[in-house]
């Protein structure tokens, strides 16, 4: 079959309409539906603890649907009616309900010490009555916190905080465990029968070819276009699984092969991509959004060197310490280093700084995105530091 060749413009195109940018934002309230079609698109919302802004996982709905109530997310991930549960999947997830069956095989593979952190393996393998004793005090008093469990006694031996955290993480990546609720950030731990509807635990779970295509499936159609890395990256699978399942999807009509000039791998196009003529999106992206978070794919799709500089000492940072890019159009145009000073009821943009393509109206997208950002976090002012060669104009276009 000969590869279908696209232009990396059109490639940009297929992506951003496959992560649902380009489309106006909702006129009214956004509600459960809103949510739910979005996920439809991502599959999943990423969870990071950093707050110098927004927690990750809230930042992609905003991204696309413009200022939401939080409550919206928190009730679909951790209410009485819940549409999501928590899991690895790309890092820690959020994922929709009724891909639970297609991490199963995840999840016996982490039962088996297999794809795991190595203490995780380590203690489940070398204390399993430890292991056992955390399970019980979950069935027991669940939801419950590391914090809770750690310093009680199980089994005669004393619980120190970072075992008992272990042996947590070790039956949440089995599946013997799953997240109740959140205090904070801190991870409240129940059975999943207690927390995941009795449907979706009935689902029938698929062997591991299966799942993994049809999670590579899921990928493609969140890419739009994609590499076979970049499909396997999508939902963290092992090379060696990726391999003959791609070459099925090929074969089924789910993927067609594409070449995308300028990029050295071969790609793939899912069959109900999309490419519109033109990409009209503004959005500030979190450094943990689906269209930026594999960096080679984002350099590659939009010729955007990003690295997220919080473990760069400060003295080395290029462009700030948290720094989210700005979409605008059909590439990003600028990046800012933004922080929620909450006390003082400011959104910060400590540096601001212009890609060489931004466009004359940069600063003034860009302005009208920071106030929007600022409403829905509930801040009542901007604040634009000197810093970075877009910062002026921008100062000018906040007033």
């Amino acid at each position: 079959m000969t590869p279908l060749d696209l232009s990396p413009a059109q490639a940009r195109r297929i992506a951003l309409a496959a992560q649902g940018f380009g489309k106006p934002r909702p006129d009214g309230p956004v509600n459960r539906g809103h949510l739910a079609r979005v996920l439809a698109r991502t599959n999943l919302l990423q969870i990071d603890s950093v707050s110098v802004l927004v927690r990750a996982h809230y930042m992609p709905l905003f991204s696309r649907l413009g200022a939401y109530p939080a409550e919206l997310l928190e009730s679909a991930a951790w209410g009485a009616r819940r549409s999501l549960f928590e899991y690895w999947a790309h890092e820690a997830s959020l994922l929709p309900l009724e891909l639970h069956p297609l991490l199963r095989w995840r999840m016996d593979r982490a039962a088996r010490g297999q794809g795991i952190y190595g203490r995780l393996a380590r203690i489940a393998a070398e204390r399993p009555d430890f292991v056992e004793g955390a399970l019980r005090l979950v069935a027991e008093r669940g939801p419950v916190s590391a914090k809770e469990i750690e310093g009680s006694r199980g089994s005669g031996s004393w619980w120190g905080w970072s075992d008992a955290k272990c042996a947590l993480e070790y039956l949440f990546w089995a599946g013997r465990i799953t997240t109740r609720t959140r205090r904070g950030f801190e991870r409240l731990y129940d059975l999943p029968e207690r927390v995941i509807p009795p449907a979706v635990l009935a689902l029938p779970t698929p062997d591991e070819a299966e799942a993994h295509r049809r999670l590579l499936a899921l990928a493609a159609q969140a890419h739009g276009i994609a590499t076979a890395g970049d499909l396997r990256d999508y939902f963290r699978l092992d090379a060696e699984d990726v391999k003959p399942r791609i070459a099925e999807l090929v074969e089924d009509g789910t993927l067609i092969p594409a070449a995308v000039r300028g990029w050295k791998a071969p790609a793939y196009l899912h069959r109900d991509a999309r490419l519109p003529r033109r990409a009209d999106a503004a959005a500030l992206l979190s450094p943990f959004d689906p269209l930026v978070w594999e960096r080679s794919r984002t350099e590659r799709l939009f010729d955007f060197h990003y690295r997220l500089e919080i473990y760069t000492p400060a003295e080395k940072r290029q462009h700030g310490y948290y720094v989210l890019p700005f979409l605008l159009g059909d590439r990003p145009v600028a990046r800012v280093d933004l922080k929620a000073e909450r006390a003082a009821g400011t959104l910060h943009a400590l540096a601001t700084h212009a890609e060489p393509h931004a466009p004359a109206h940069t600063a003034e997208a860009l302005a009208a995105e920071l106030r929007a950002m600022a409403g829905w976090l509930g801040l009542e002012r901007i604040r634009v530091g000197d810093r970075g060669d877009l910062a002026a104009r921008l100062g000018a276009a906040v007033g």
